[in-house]
């Protein structure tokens, strides 16, 4: 402060013609002695070094440089505030000392704890560590400077396990059981914000106990101080210092003390006696020590006092004393020359208040000095790691910077690689409560514990997560599913019957061999199209019936594939066409065998009414009556392919829907009415006279066929994703295969293998002995 002063009033450019006073208190950081100090300062009372003296002479004190401890400066503040003088502290960093309603005249050289309490928050989470300890000051640096941590640390997701706080004057009790809290928990990192005196005593204690290396983050107070650079078990330390600066001119204004100085001045005195082991009293008789002669060269001397390379809350001094100064400046050279100002101009304390508020200059150094709305500067920090170098001594070195006031995303930088960490590792310690989540699973905070404890718990079905330590599982979109990890969703499969499933190869041999045998039969039957066998059995209904079957096994291939609009559209219709067709002619066979039975009695003429054409006619309008319903289906509302994602949660079922359900039983229902009627005269028509009697085959053919429909309402309702086709598929080539063996199977044995009974004669012998 001194040297900044003259400094000034040795300067051309600030307050030329203008000289500084100035009076220094030591506080003692007690409130009381710091009170005294500013109420003197007030009344303008002189200060004192003997009791001899008294001086009541007015002195004028425009500002207060002070104080370095947060509880003492509040105490200052609120007893000159009323009276609008400006207090400039260097040290005092309580957030609450932002309040401008209940400190209006307070400014600072030093960041408040607020931007300290946030970026130390970021530090700590950067690293990992969400399981940690905190120690403070009981006292307003320290409650102040923890509360704004530990709100800053819950937004960043941090928990605390423990928060002690105690003052260097508790009982040792107090003391030991802040130690005793350290030793048993399992945090691993430690934050504190403490006062360098109250961290000494902490860590006294600490240095007795055994306790495994700690990580340590530390405050501005005590991580920069040499004073606690001595007890190893801090090494690795790292935390936020005052960026280191330099001051040109004061080394030399330092190590220049004169003999007359150190004789006026009771702390020089006792400085210079504690610097070089000497002392000025010629009664001195100790042996360890030799008489000070005030030559001595403080040059040679090396301690913090003559090393100026780490000036960190030193500078913060300079600021202070140089804001006040140019606040003056404004106020007493304004309207005159540069060369020299009024030094007869009046200074009340309110107008250096006011222009503090607005000043604005950068100093030697090229540190730029304003204060915000709130009376603070811009906040900047060094990041410093304390290590051992290869001497075995400790030292700060800076690690990274954080600026407040740079862009979202740039106000923290760092240099991992360079840090040393507790107990000499390179590797950073972990301090968690739960270990991480994978991805796949999600936290579930364990009961009556902080949010950092937690279970790790499997997602749900249907449910992802795809960050480490999610605290939710993510729903798939419809289309996806998680894949076995659930930590990704990947397409849903998409399942339908295909050519290269096995279930649809074998449906695809048997609707070929189906089709191939029903063609084969119709190769015989035209070859012996002039026997008895085939005559008698109406051949044209017959090869129409053939013909039918051989599509009904064919339309069964258009089930089987990948769906689409056509083939939807394609597979029902032709389906339900063919099929009605097939029991058409097989209708019209087992009329023509009941009319031909009716045409023998005496009489009778019927079959001139169910001849040739009449059958024809017959099959035409039944199968007439499935074309239309299909065509209405196919207008108002026809198959689509769809996918069905209802059925089953992790695939989709790529399958045909029917459009209207109504539509598709209406073609059932039609079928099963034509089948029905068929069943019904060929089994009345079972015994009729008759040697090769086909209403007995059409009677069990129909018996088959309705007993695969009527258990395929069940079937096709209940099965799942492509086994609903394949029912479908095994319904139509069942009923099919029914078909062709009841009915043309008896025929072909016949006419190949026993082709003697192939004859007029043989058809028309034995007549059954029982009848109807």
């Amino acid at each position: 402060m001194i040297f900044a002063i003259e400094e000034i009033n040795n300067s051309s450019e600030i307050l030329p013609g203008v000289t500084l006073g100035y009076r220094i208190y030591d506080s003692c950081a007690a409130i009381p002695v710091a009170l005294k100090a500013a109420l003197d300062l007030m009344n303008g009372q002189e200060a004192v070094f003997s009791t001899n003296t008294s001086c009541t002479k007015p002195a004028f004190v425009p500002a207060i440089v002070a104080e370095s401890g947060s509880t003492p400066t509040i105490a200052i503040s609120r007893v000159v505030g009323p009276f609008s003088i400006p207090v400039v502290s260097y040290f005092a960093t309580c957030a609450c000392l932002s309040n401008k309603h209940e400190f209006p005249t307070f400014f600072r050289t030093i960041p408040s704890d607020y931007f300290q309490a946030t970026a130390l928050a970021q530090l700590v989470k950067h690293f990992g560590w969400t399981w940690i300890g905190a120690v403070r000051s009981d006292n307003d640096y320290g409650n102040f400077g923890m509360a704004a941590f530990l709100q800053a640390a819950q937004a960043e997701g941090i928990c605390i396990e423990y928060s002690e706080a105690f003052y260097r004057t508790n009982p040792r009790e107090k003391i030991l059981k802040v130690v005793d809290v350290i030793k048993k928990s399992t945090a691993k990192v430690i934050v504190a914000f403490l006062a360098t005196g109250d961290m000494l005593v902490l860590l006294q204690e600490l240095s007795t106990q055994d306790i495994p290396a700690l990580q340590w983050v530390g405050s501005e107070t005590w991580l920069t101080d040499p004073e606690v650079l001595h007890y190893n078990l801090l090494s690795g330390s790292i935390g936020f210092g005052i960026p280191k600066s330099v001051i040109p001119g004061l080394k030399e204004f330092l190590v220049k003390i004169s003999p007359a100085e150190i004789a006026s001045s009771p702390l020089l005195t006792e400085f210079w006696e504690s610097a070089f082991s000497c002392s000025f009293s010629a009664n001195n008789t100790s042996s360890s020590k030799k008489v000070c002669t005030g030559s001595e060269n403080l040059r040679e001397l090396q301690n913090p006092y003559t090393d100026t390379s780490q000036l960190r809350i030193t500078y913060k001094v300079y600021k202070a004393v140089y804001a006040i100064a140019h606040s003056m400046h404004i106020l007493a050279c304004n309207n005159l020359t540069v060369s020299r100002c009024d030094k007869n101009t009046k200074i009340e304390p309110g107008q250096v208040l006011q222009q503090l508020k607005t000043v604005n200059f950068t100093t030697k150094s090229g540190d730029r000095v304003y204060f915000d709305a709130n009376g603070d500067p811009a906040a900047t920090y060094e990041l410093v790691n304390w290590q051992v170098n290869e001497e075995g001594k400790a030292q700060l070195l800076t690690v990274g910077h954080y600026d407040a006031s740079a862009p979202e995303g740039q106000t923290f930088t760092m240099n991992d690689r360079t840090i040393i960490w507790a107990g000499g590792k390179s590797k950073i310690p972990k301090s968690v409560c739960s270990e991480s989540c994978a991805p796949g699973t999600r936290k579930a905070v364990q009961k009556g514990r902080p949010a950092c404890c937690f279970d790790c718990v499997p997602c749900a079905e249907g449910e992802i997560s795809n960050t480490t330590d999610s605290t939710d599982c993510m729903t798939c979109p419809l289309q996806y599913w998680p894949n076995a990890q659930k930590d990704k969703c990947i397409p849903k499969p998409i399942e339908f019957l295909s050519f290269g499933d096995v279930l649809g190869i074998i449906l695809v041999v048997f609707s070929i061999t189906g089709a191939f045998v029903t063609s084969a039969v119709g190769v015989v039957f035209f070859i012996f199209r002039s026997t008895p066998i085939v005559k008698a059995n109406n051949s044209e209904l017959s090869f129409l019936l053939l013909f039918s079957l051989t599509l009904c096994f064919l339309c069964s291939l258009t089930f089987i594939g990948q769906p689409s609009d056509w083939s939807c559209m394609l597979r029902h219709t032709a389906f339900g066409i063919t099929f009605v067709l097939c029991i058409s002619c097989v209708l019209g066979k087992t009329i023509v065998v009941l009319m031909a039975f009716r045409a023998t009695l005496p009489g009778n003429n019927i079959m001139k009414w169910f001849g040739p054409t009449q059958q024809r006619l017959s099959v035409l309008g039944f199968t007439l009556v499935q074309v239309l319903i299909c065509i209405l289906w196919l207008i108002i509302s026809p198959p689509f392919p769809n996918m069905n994602m209802k059925y089953y949660a992790e695939r989709i079922i790529l399958e045909c829907d029917l459009g209207s359900a109504g539509a598709f039983w209406a073609v059932l229902g039609y079928i099963g009415f034509l089948s029905a009627m068929c069943f019904v005269l060929a089994f009345l028509a079972r015994n009729l006279p008759d040697n090769f009697n086909e209403a007995k085959f059409i009677t069990f053919s129909m018996l088959i066929f309705c007993a695969v429909w009527i258990t395929f309402i069940p079937a096709y309702i209940s099965s799942p994703g492509k086994f609903t086709v394949a029912v479908e598929i095994f319904a139509i080539l069942a009923s099919s295969f029914g078909l062709i063996i009841c009915i043309f199977v008896p025929k072909c044995y016949i006419i190949l293998l026993q082709p003697e009974k192939n004859t007029k004669k043989h058809m028309m012998g034995k007549v059954p002995s029982k009848s109807l």
